[in-house]
């Protein structure tokens, strides 16, 4: 069976009451290099979001938990995206809001949980993530996991004054 708990975190689906967590985040201009992101988001559209939330991920295609630390505080989210069934693979992204929450072993046991999610529930091949080759401590994060770099995009991403390369690390089930 697989858990959605860890020893310090568990991921939980999303509730009406996260609406100023991800309304927060969508408009941190900090953060939008991570998610793709140049417009901000209204209240008004992020209540839509959480009121469709509970679509199935077969039919939504996606899927977005929150992460919380045992003591029920929400720290960040972790997405499935691009949920292909048919080849059955998916890509995956992950935000820790707050910098004194990075570094403390919250995103890996959330992508952990999240990986074994796919793979023993979902039943995915293979996931996926495309990381900024700046974000150094994602791409360890990721490679900790067993992502391998299998690519680099060149000049993926332009941030108004600079282009940036991107690696794309993917992960298979065996």
């Amino acid at each position: 069976m697989v858990n959605l708990r860890g020893e310090h975190i568990y991921l939980r689906a999303l509730e009406p009451e996260d609406l100023e967590f991800i309304y927060r985040i969508e408009n941190d201009t900090s953060l939008w290099e991570l998610s793709d992101t140049q417009t901000p988001y209204s209240r008004f559209l992020i209540k839509q979001y959480l009121e469709n939330a509970q679509q199935d991920i077969f039919e939504a295609k996606q899927l977005r938990l929150a992460i919380n630390t045992l003591e029920n505080t929400t720290i960040g989210l972790i997405d499935v995206f691009d949920f292909d069934i048919k080849n059955k693979r998916a890509g995956i992204g992950i935000l820790i809001e707050n910098e004194v929450n990075r570094n403390q072993g919250y995103g890996r046991e959330a992508l952990k949980l999240l990986v074994n999610y796919c793979f023993e529930v979902l039943h995915l091949h293979q996931v996926y993530a495309n990381i900024s080759e700046n974000n150094i401590a994602s791409l360890k994060l990721f490679e900790t996991d067993g992502f391998k770099i299998i690519g680099l995009k060149k000049d993926w991403s332009f941030d108004g004054i600079n282009y940036a390369n991107e690696y794309i690390l993917q992960r298979i089930n065996d």
